[in-house]
Formats: structure tokens, C-alpha cells, sequence
């Protein structure tokens, strides 16, 4: 899997064995569904930034902890030859990541990596807006934390 990670702000901290995680995270999640030959964006950045990304793209003035923005949905017409299917955006508030691994009682890295792990189900094509997608998303997300082998700690 091709794997883009940015930072937005640039000089946002984030230790590198974070990035190398969710490297290892979107490697697992490929060869689990079969998208090993696939795209993706991942950007770190911080609540102000995704915020007002949420305002924009969903009408919801506050920041949030993750926003995914599927190329698959979307109707964008196929690159022909490329060499990776591109399977859209992932964008993780830090700063949020931070207050809820705190608010859980879990790791930073655990809850950036369920934050990822989120947001490409989305990609995938998983939602929770209706009860049964819910509780089958939950199921996906706890089997692939499982396989990534980062639990609650």
C-alpha cells in the first residue's frame, strides 16, 4: 500500500514511531481487505485545522477527531495505468487524539491508530449510521485492532 502522510500544520509534533505505526496499521488493513495495491492520504494535524475542515465539508461547526473523504464514493473517473488505486483522505486531530486516549484511559497510540483504522473502514466503504452498519463497523474495527495487535491499555 501506498501510504502519504502529511503534517498540517508543518511544525506539528508528532514522534516518529507514531507515523511508523500507522504505516504498519494501513500495511495490515491492506492485506486484510485486499488493497495492498492501493492509495491513501493520511495528514496529522490539530483541532483548529480540522475544524474548519468539518465546518466546510459537513456543516458541523466544531473540530472532530477524524474525517475521511472516500475517493471510491465519489464519482472521480479512474486513472487509467496508475499504479495504485487512490482510496482518499484521512485527516486525525492530534490534539484530539491526545484528549481522548486520556479520556478512554488508553495510549496515544492506540487511539491514533483506532482513529486511522476508522477512517479507513470509511474508505472502504463501512458507515454507522444505521444501527446494524454500527454494530458491524465496531466488529471490524475491534478485529483489525486485533490484528494489528495494539489493544486497550
Amino acid at each position: 500500500m501506498n501510504i502519504l502522510i502529511d503534517k498540517t500544520p508543518e511544525n506539528l509534533e508528532v514522534e516518529k514511531n507514531i507515523e511508523s505505526e500507522i504505516i504498519r496499521a494501513a500495511e495490515t488493513v491492506g492485506k486484510i481487505y485486499g488493497v495492498e495495491n492501493s492509495e491513501i492520504s493520511i495528514t496529522l494535524t490539530d483541532d483548529k485545522n480540522i475544524h474548519e475542515l468539518n465546518k466546510k465539508y459537513r456543516g458541523i461547526d466544531r473540530p472532530t477527531d477524524v474525517l475521511s473523504f472516500a475517493f471510491r464514493e465519489s464519482g472521480e473517473p479512474k486513472i487509467l495505468d496508475e499504479e495504485f488505486e487512490t482510496l482518499g483522505d484521512i485527516i486525525i486531530s492530534v490534539e484530539r487524539a491526545k484528549i481522548q486516549a486520556e479520556e478512554f484511559g488508553h495510549s496515544f497510540l492506540r487511539e491514533i491508530i483506532f482513529l486511522e483504522v476508522h477512517g479507513l473502514l470509511h474508505l472502504l466503504g463501512y458507515d454507522h449510521m444505521e444501527e446494524n452498519d454500527r454494530i458491524e463497523m465496531e466488529t471490524e474495527q475491534k478485529f483489525v485492532m486485533e490484528k494489528i495487535g495494539i489493544g486497550r491499555d
